[in-house]
């Protein structure tokens, strides 16, 4: 039979890895508003430096609403850093592509982007 109570240590490291994935995502807000970024659009364009992908996809990764995305990607599209260009594959689908400016970051953290993007929608 399982006993309610949860031993110290437990607890202890539940806490702990909280305290560290809140500091992850509040230094990944950061260095995104360095750039004029929300954290969304950082890992958009995180993803996008891998791989042009669907909007649906993008979603997937970031675990949100397909809607959501759209918002992101009409912002970056707005900045010039992301256009649409529909999937060779299937011409229904709309492929979210990084534009030269938004393939590179500005201040050359393109692999910290990408490597903390790719971690982040893991």
């Amino acid at each position: 039979m399982a006993t309610s109570r949860t031993d110290p240590l437990t607890l202890e490291v539940v806490e702990l890895i909280g305290t560290v994935v809140a500091r992850y995502y509040e230094e990944y807000e950061q260095a995104a508003a360095q750039h004029a970024l929300t954290g969304a659009q950082a890992r958009v364009l995180g993803l996008l430096s891998l791989d042009p992908l669907p909007m649906r996809r993008i979603a997937q990764k970031l675990k949100c609403e397909p809607s959501n995305v759209t918002g992101i990607v009409d912002r970056l599209e707005a900045r010039g850093l992301v256009e649409r260009r529909p999937d060779p594959d299937d011409r229904r689908v709309k492929l979210a592509v990084p534009t030269d400016e938004g393939r590179t970051p500005p201040g050359g953290c393109a692999s910290r982007w990408t490597s903390r993007a790719s971690r982040s929608a893991s």
